[in-house]
């Protein structure tokens, strides 16, 4: 087996016993997914605050430049029909 400093990196995100979708938690050395999950279940849900848990080997994450922003968020800025606040709910619909 290698050794920690030439273990992939890994992301980890845990889903809360109060939330609906998985957080960021952090980051650990592991030799393989098994490990990196058995891993970020010691180190962050030690106190029983997840209920499942990802673990993402950091290489195999795409992310936008910050950049980048103008381009990819910019567009949509100008069609009011995706913002909820251009939609009139009649009132016998309640909540939605």
């Amino acid at each position: 087996m290698s050794a920690p400093d030439q273990w992939p990196l890994w992301e980890v995100f845990v889903r809360s016993r109060n939330g609906l979708s998985h957080k960021h938690f952090g980051s650990l050395h592991a030799p393989d997914a098994d490990m990196a999950l058995k891993n970020a279940r010691d180190v962050y849900t030690r106190r029983s605050e997840g209920t499942s848990i990802w673990v993402v080997q950091s290489s195999n994450i795409v992310a936008s430049a910050p950049d980048a922003k103008e381009v990819l968020f910019t567009p949509s800025d100008d069609k009011v029909y995706r913002h909820p606040t251009f939609y009139q709910i009649p009132d016998e619909v309640g909540h939605m």
